[in-house]
This record gives C-alpha cells, sequence and structure tokens, in this order.
C-alpha cells in the first residue's frame, strides 16, 4: 500500500481524501495557495507545501509546481479530487512519467471520454443509446442550420470540452442560431481552450439521472447504482439523492449494465460516473462521462456502504475490486444538499469573509462534509462549496425529515449561505412527491418571486411595527427611571451573560 499520497485540491473534497488516507494509516501532503495557508486542509494533512498566488492558473492548475511537491515531499501517488487538474489528461501523463501514480484513470480513458464529441463517437460505435444530434463538431452556422432543421428545435449548444454549463446556449427558433453559436463557442474557447461546439436535442422535462461505476485494472467493472441530479441551477447540481425516485429496480439494472459498457468501452478503471438524460417516457440515453470522483459521491456510499475514495487508492495500487456486481446492495436513501457560501436573498451573490459562529448538525442519519471552521476567512477566488450535508434514512421519507431537522440545527454567522434554499425545497410538495426534472428549481424560485398581496401587507405591517418598536423601547435611549440604559453598541451585562449562556 502506498505509504504518502499527495492531494492536489483544496476545499472540503481535500479534506475527505485526507480523512480516508488517514484511515488507511497513509500519511498525507496538501498543497495550498497564498490565500489558503489557514485552510482546514492545511491543518488537516501530515505536511503542507505552498504553490503560489490565489489565483488557481498560478497554484492549484499549475501542473509543473503539484509534481515537483509530489517529488519533493516523496509522495508514491496523488489523488486529484474533483474540480481543477481531475479530469486533465496531460496531468495525468505528468504524473506517470515523474513515476508518481495518478489515482484515477490513465490518459488514454481520460482523452477519450473528456471530450463530449469523442465520447459520442465511441458510444454510437458501441450501441449506447445517445441524444439526436451531431457527434462532430459545427463547422459552421450553416452546418448547424441543416442539423437543427433535421432533428427539430428546440435545441442545445454544447461545448465539446465543457462541463458546468460554459459553452452552452438553449435555442428555441431558427433566428436564434447563429447568434447562440458564435457565443457558446467565444465562451467555449474562454473557458476550455478549445471552440469546438456541438449540437443535441432537447428533451423536453429531462431527468438528470447518473450512474456510478467502478473498474479495477484486472478488467472487473461493476455498477453502484443512480444518483438523481434534476435539482439544478444554471446547470449547475444543488441536491442530490440516492435511489432516484422515478427508477425501478428493472431500469436501474439496464442503465447499470449500459454504464459498464460505457466504461469498458473506454478501457476505464478506478471511480467514474456515467450520465443520462431521462425522459418523460422512462427512455434514457448517454449524455457524458465524469473521469473523476463526483461531488455527490456520499449518497452512494450512504446507500452501499462501500467507502469510494478507500476502494479508488487501493484500485490504483493494483488491487482487485473486492466484491462482484451480484454482492453490491442497495438499502435506504440518502440526499445531499451542497451548502455555498451565497445569498439566496441576493441572486445567489458569493458572500466572502470571516465565519464568526458556526453551529454544525449532528444525530442520527446525518453525515456532514465540510471544509470550513469557526474562524475561517472564506476566500473569494474559488468555488463557493463550503460544505455538503447529507441525510440517510430507511426510506425517502425518514431522509428527507431527518435533513430538514438538521437544516434547522445549521448555522453559519458572518457569511451568507444556501441553507434557507434547502429548507424550501425539501418543504415543496414536489419535491416531496418526487415530481423532478431539470427545470424543478427555475420554476420553485420563480413561484417565490411572485409574493401575495396578502405577504406584501404583511410585510408592510411588520416593517411599521419594527419601527415603533425602536422608536418606543426603553432600553433604546433610557431606562424605567429615565437613565440611560443599554445601546445596541454596548448592551447590559445581564443580555451578554444570557447570550454567552444560551451558545454554551
Amino acid at each position: 500500500m502506498f505509504k504518502k499520497i499527495l492531494v492536489a485540491n483544496r476545499g472540503e473534497i481535500a479534506v475527505r481524501v485526507i480523512r480516508a488516507c488517514r484511515e488507511m494509516g497513509i500519511a498525507t501532503v496538501a498543497v495550498y495557495s497564498d490565500v489558503d495557508r489557514a485552510s482546514l486542509h492545511v491543518r488537516k494533512a501530515d505536511e503542507a507545501y505552498p504553490i503560489g498566488p490565489a489565483q488557481a492558473s498560478e497554484s492549484y492548475l499549475r501542473i509543473d509546481k503539484i509534481v515537483d511537491v509530489a517529488k519533493r515531499s516523496r509522495a508514491e501517488a496523488i489523488h486529484p479530487g474533483y474540480g481543477f487538474l481531475s479530469e486533465n489528461a496531460a496531468f495525468a501523463q505528468a504524473c506517470a512519467d515523474a513515476g508518481v501514480k495518478f489515482i484515477g484513470p490513465t490518459p488514454a480513458s481520460m482523452e477519450m471520454m473528456g471530450s463530449k464529441t469523442r465520447a459520442r463517437q465511441q458510444m454510437e460505435k458501441a450501441g449506447v443509446p445517445t441524444v439526436p444530434g451531431t457527434s462532430r463538431g459545427l463547422a459552421s452556422a450553416e452546418e448547424a442550420e441543416q442539423v437543427v432543421e433535421r432533428i427539430g428545435y428546440p435545441v442545445m449548444l454544447k461545448a465539446a470540452a465543457g462541463g458546468g454549463g460554459k459553452g452552452m446556449r438553449l435555442v428555441q427558433q431558427r433566428d436564434q442560431l447563429r447568434s447562440a453559436l458564435e457565443g457558446a463557442q467565444s465562451e467555449a474557447q474562454g473557458s476550455f481552450g478549445d471552440s469546438e461546439v456541438y449540437v443535441e436535442k432537447v428533451i423536453i422535462n429531462p431527468r438528470h439521472i447518473e450512474m456510478q461505476v467502478l473498474a479495477d485494472e484486472h478488467g472487473n467493472t461493476v455498477w453502484l447504482g443512480e444518483r438523481e441530479c434534476s435539482i439544478q441551477r444554471r446547470h449547475q447540481k444543488v441536491l442530490e439523492e440516492a435511489p432516484s425516485p422515478v427508477v425501478n429496480a428493472d431500469m436501474r439494472r439496464r442503465m447499470g449494465e449500459t454504464a459498464v459498457r460505457v466504461a469498458q468501452v473506454a478501457n476505464y478503471s478506478n471511480a467514474g460516473t456515467i450520465e443520462f438524460l431521462v425522459d418523460e417516457q422512462k427512455n434514457f440515453y448517454f449524455l457524458e462521462m465524469n473521469t473523476r470522483l463526483q461531488v455527490e459521491h456520499p449518497v452512494t456510499e450512504l446507500i452501499t456502504g462501500l467507502d469510494l475514495v478507500h476502494l479508488q487508492i487501493r484500485i490504483a495500487n493494483g488491487e482487485k475490486l473486492p466484491f462482484t456486481q451480484n454482492e453490491i446492495e442497495i438499502r435506504g436513501h440518502a440526499i445531499e444538499c451542497r451548502i455555498y457560501a451565497e445569498d439566496p436573498d441576493n441572486n445567489y451573490f458569493p458572500s466572502p469573509g470571516k465565519i464568526n459562529l458556526l453551529l454544525a448538525p449532528s444525530g442520527p442519519g446525518i453525515r456532514r462534509d465540510s471544509g470550513m471552521y469557526e474562524g475561517w476567512s472564506v476566500p473569494i477566488d474559488y468555488d463557493p462549496l463550503l460544505a455538503k450535508l447529507i441525510g440517510y434514512g430507511t426510506d425517502r421519507q425518514q431522509a428527507i425529515m431527518r435533513l430538514q431537522r438538521a437544516l434547522h440545527e445549521y448555522f453559519v454567522a458572518g457569511i451568507k449561505t444556501n441553507i434557507s434554499l434547502f429548507q424550501r425545497i425539501l418543504q415543496d410538495p414536489d419535491f416531496q412527491n418526487g415530481k423532478l426534472d431539470t427545470g424543478y428549481l427555475d420554476r420553485l424560485l420563480a413561484k417565490e418571486k411572485k409574493p401575495s398581496s396578502d405577504n406584501e401587507a404583511g410585510t408592510r405591517i411588520a416593517a411599521i411595527a419594527a419601527g415603533l418598536f425602536a422608536t418606543l423601547d426603553p432600553a433604546s435611549s433610557c431606562n424605567k427611571n429615565g437613565s440611560p440604559g443599554a445601546t445596541a453598541a454596548q448592551p447590559s451585562k445581564w443580555k451578554l451573560k444570557g447570550r454567552s449562556e444560551a451558545l454554551r
């Protein structure tokens, strides 16, 4: 087994990998940018090395710096986490050239599946169902018009090297196509250094469902069940659950077998995820493969009882999978909320700053993967994901109830978070009934932006009452004896004492 692993990432996923290594008796090496010197992953690791300024392109995306730290620290392997260099074939190759094991697929597998168009070409050869569209980049607007006339509107333009919603454009009618193509190509070039864009037919009210696969380096591949990822904002997942409310045992088996076939076509090893779009008739279509560990992997871990990071490390160490497909059991239900440093009441604007107080939830069926702590300052330079809160139950209803309770226990002061958004989602009847598709969250948010006249009247009354209270409250200027009282800037000692007792 490896004696030392470098974690080429930051935040909650770096902490997650470091914890797994500690459980396995493996020493860890952290890397950090200037603004991450006090981050939790740096504190948790056995060793930590600076790699540059806050800008990711000068630190976490610098292959040369990370490989150099691996050599200097004598790390035998590198775990990339997700994001940053996790799906960069050049990074995987650089690790191999340096004699350091990359905990993930081979560069060749990553190259094949890293381009959505190349992946579509391979899937078509293997007989895997794909969404109608092109399997190569569009050469011109004229070609795009010809293709769309054949498959019909609406369509989605997508960057071949894309992810996270970058380089995507929804086109409803012909007069939008040319400008949308130019915009998608420009954004793709700026985001990925590759302007290739292809087109797919839009599936009406689709679900986004993905299948976790594991493959060792000896030709064994298994599927571990699906995850429902339809709750998204701007093509970014917000809440995930496993299993999906709409998938039965037969559909799960067919999706799993298809996912295994995709992985085998790519000669894939380690952990990977096959993403599907599912239409209203429950037909599923290959979308793409993520050649890394997913943000939402904890829900799969909870329903299977498997530790995916442990398994990733063991696979990279050359071990065979310790189980067969028939030995994998799915039990219970798990739901994950992605806790972001953003303000849901201000168009989800990022909210960096110091965490002055942190009250973390716990109790039966609750897991929290976190990269934050009280007193830490959240930087503005990276993705605002702070933590993941996961609820597990024997069934979906129990998982929802436990997660609702945990969200009410969760309190973060000093910055804004999206905790209130999940409280609204979990209370929504459509969510509770499993009526989901990729447009669900947009509909929920649009509905909440239209307050009723009663709500507006209530808001005005509350504002008037608050103003009167501020004017008449004796504590705001003087006490009952007419002497100066405690002010907002200088609260009375008994109030301070009461607050300190309440926080114990």
